[in-house]
């Protein structure tokens, strides 16, 4: 929608602070230092261009803007607030607020810092719906239309020259068959033969930034650039450090509010929230240079202490931004369970799920791997009450502790006993519980096949053809099957039909039901009253997919456990926990659980038989180009007597 624009100067106005230039017009507003520059075109409330030493990085209608799916639809124009000054080292640094009003009193901002001996933005986000309304989505876009990116990188191991759109066949929502000579031939031979964005989402636990790379063929000197989304900060998403998203297609993402992966939406009533920062980064490099040298060069600026000074001197200018004075340090002094690695601290709204904290919507998050001598620090944290949260692989279950309170300018310890959850002898387990479906078949294993050997899990699904791999179904015998090949890392009801070119029939035989069997000696049930089978999800898609509605069948998730013939009580898995997950290329999104407990007579002497079943021909239609069955993706399971 076309918005009036107002202008805060009529005429040009320059202002030289150091090497920081900022001018106004009615039509722009032009920032810059001595080696990046960007414009701001106010008819569309974008930057539109941008340039490293004479570089230009964007092309002819190329654009870095804050986006939304909102019941507003689009907007551009707006009101411009162009800020400068000298921040508390001294340094100069110049910055812009685009803010548009889309109706309903609710209000998108946007904001850009520059900084002098800087070749990045300092970017926010804010949004306000006083009265409600649809927020889908909310992500900064750094959107070039120039040919000199072609290469993307999500991690370290994750990157690839970029495929052209060219002779590429649609097989599913925003996937595509890949084919041609040149760059996509070379894509074809690193990656894959399809190409999705969802193939390069990244969890954000560990994930710190990601962007795209021109190899110089399309520079002005053949020197070697970067465009990278930098997560200094962290704490202003949702969900925790199990959200998922996309983060790099041709298009450097930073998503802040998306339903991808089963991520949660916020309760939009008396939303107002500011995101960020992040930090857009771009760099250049030698001819020659490699996609990960110029990676790591922008990771040094993953790190919330970094420029916390400077953040602190355009608080003034960023309305919801929490200076140091809000802030304080967390140690955790953690008495870990043996076995465990990998162990995580998680303090997020008190009283939730961290996946949930998206209902708290002035919520914060903070979230750090605990050293082997069960201790941690996090600094920087917004003064309020938490719920802690310790999870980590190899142990089911996690640690939960309501109201830690921290308090701004101070350290705050909390000294915590995490005892691993028991229910008696482990007969035995399936997967190590880990949050992911990657233990088993087509999981993290690595395609060896192409050059950067990616993992199986990020690949266009149906390339997983299950009636071939387990033309019986899967009858996995515990002790002597191997969860790598005999337990697949997705259960579906049905296989095949929509979104799977390559089997475009449903097939049925065999899918929906999966034995799991195993041997129990006299001596393991002696004198035992009582069972407990535990499933860990490392995610479940309902029809109710990433939307929470219950309008479909199967949106609340009917799954069913009998043992030796005896049915347990069903597990009805809500909408709200449901992701779409396996086949947007994911192994982890939103984590669920259920225990049964059950009379240990139900367990034999001899061979036993688990039979794990989804609602047969369980589908029901979606829009889009996307699977109509329902699954479910295990991150571990296992059998306890006492």
């Amino acid at each position: 929608m076309k918005l009036l624009r107002t202008f805060l100067l009529s005429a040009w106005a320059a202002i030289a602070l150091g090497a920081i230039t900022a001018s106004e017009s009615g039509s722009a507003i032009e920032i810059g230092n001595n080696r990046l520059k960007f414009s701001v075109n106010k008819s569309a409330g974008t930057i539109n261009r941008l340039s490293l030493d004479g570089q230009d990085l964007l092309g002819s209608g190329g654009r870095l803007y804050l986006d939304c799916h909102c019941d507003s639809g689009f907007w551009n124009g707006g009101s411009f607030q162009l800020y400068r000054g000298n921040d508390r080292s001294g340094t100069a640094y110049a910055g812009v607020r685009i803010s548009a009003n889309v109706g309903g009193g609710r209000t998108f901002e946007s904001y850009y810092f520059l900084r002098d001996g800087e070749t990045g933005l300092h970017t926010f986000g804010r949004v306000a719906y006083p009265n409600g309304g649809a927020l889908g989505e909310m992500r900064f876009l750094f959107r070039p239309s120039t040919s000199m990116w072609n290469h993307l990188s999500s991690s370290d191991m994750m990157w690839s020259v970029l495929p052209s759109s060219s002779g590429r066949t649609t097989v599913q929502d925003t996937t595509y068959r890949i084919s041609g000579d040149g760059v996509n031939a070379r894509y074809r031979s690193q990656m894959s033969d399809y190409f999705s964005k969802y193939m390069f989402s990244e969890s954000w636990e560990y994930h710190t930034h990601h962007g795209l790379f021109s190899d110089g063929a399309g520079t002005r000197d053949g020197s070697t650039y970067g465009a990278w989304l930098v997560m200094n900060t962290k704490d202003t998403y949702y969900n925790g450090p199990k959200w998922s998203d996309l983060t790099v297609d041709g298009i450097v993402y930073n998503y802040i509010i998306s339903n991808h992966h089963g991520n949660g939406n916020p309760d939009t009533r008396g939303l107002d929230r500011t995101f960020g920062p992040q930090y857009y980064y771009f760099n250049k490099g030698a001819r020659g240079a490699s996609v990960n040298d110029l990676r790591r060069d922008a990771g040094r600026f993953a790190n919330p202490t970094w420029n916390a000074d400077f953040y602190d001197s355009i608080a003034q200018h960023v309305r919801g931004y929490l200076p140091s004075s809000g802030r304080g340090t967390w140690s955790g002094r953690i008495s870990l369970p043996a076995g465990v690695t990998k162990p995580i601290a998680v303090l997020a709204s008190n009283g939730r799920d961290f996946q949930d904290n998206n209902f708290d919507t002035k919520s914060r998050q903070y979230w750090g791997e605990v050293g082997a001598n069960g201790e941690i620090t996090i600094p920087r944290v917004a003064a309020g009450t938490y719920r802690l949260t310790i999870y980590g692989t190899g142990i089911f279950g996690q640690y939960i502790q309501d109201n830690v309170v921290v308090r701004a300018g101070a350290t705050t310890t909390t000294t915590a006993t995490w005892t691993a959850e028991s229910a008696g002898a482990e007969l035995w387990r399936i997967g190590t519980p880990d949050r992911s479906s990657g233990d088993f078949r087509h999981g993290n294993d690595r395609d060896t096949s192409r050059s950067n050997r990616p993992k199986q899990h990020r690949l266009y699904w149906a390339v997983h053809d299950f009636p071939n791999d387990f033309p019986n179904g899967v009858n996995f015998h515990v002790g002597r099957s191997d969860p790598r090949r005999d337990f697949n890392y997705m259960h579906w009801s049905v296989f095949g039909g929509k979104a799977n070119s390559i089997r475009t029939q449903p097939h049925y035989n065999n899918v929906n039901s999966w034995k799991v069997t195993f041997d129990a000696t006299a001596a393991q049930l002696q004198g035992k009253t009582r069972a407990t089978f535990t499933i860990q999800l490392a995610g479940v898609k309902t029809s109710a997919g990433n939307t929470d509605s219950t309008s479909k069948p199967f949106a609340n998730l009917a799954y069913t456990v009998a043992i030796n013939g005896r049915n347990l009580p069903v597990w009805t898995i809500p909408a709200n926990q449901s992701s779409s997950c396996g086949v947007r290329s994911s192994a982890s999104c939103y984590n669920t659980r259920n225990k049964w407990t059950f009379d240990a007579s139900y367990l034999r002497q001899g061979l036993n038989t688990f039979t794990l079943s989804l609602p047969e021909r369980a589908t029901a239609p979606e829009s889009a180009i996307l699977p109509e069955s329902v699954y479910v993706q295990y991150d571990a399971l296992r059998l306890e007597v006492s």
